[in-house]
C-alpha cells in the first residue's frame, strides 16, 4: 500500500447526545433479552423437573402403600 493512497471515507459517527441514546436503547433491549432468556429458560427448566417429578412422586405414594400394608399385615409387637 503505498503512503499516498487514502483510506475510504468512513460513516460520521454519530453527535454524542445520539451515541448515548443509541447505547442506552440497546441496554435496554439488552436488558429486556435477557429477562425473556432467563423466563424461557427456567420455564424449560420447570417443565422438565415437573415431568420428571411426577413418575417418582407416583412411585413414592406406590412405595408407601406398600409399607402401610405390610406394616397392617404383620402381628403386633408382643411387650
Amino acid at each position: 500500500m503505498s503512503p499516498s493512497k487514502t483510506f475510504p471515507d468512513w460513516p460520521a459517527s454519530p453527535a454524542p447526545a445520539e451515541f448515548n441514546r443509541l447505547h442506552d436503547e440497546a441496554r435496554c433491549l439488552a436488558l429486556e433479552l435477557r429477562r425473556e432468556a432467563m423466563e424461557d429458560f427456567w420455564r424449560g427448566a420447570d417443565a422438565a423437573f415437573a415431568a420428571t417429578l411426577s413418575p417418582a412422586q407416583r412411585s413414592a405414594s406406590r412405595l408407601a402403600q406398600r409399607l402401610a400394608r405390610h406394616r397392617r399385615s404383620r402381628p403386633a409387637p408382643t411387650p
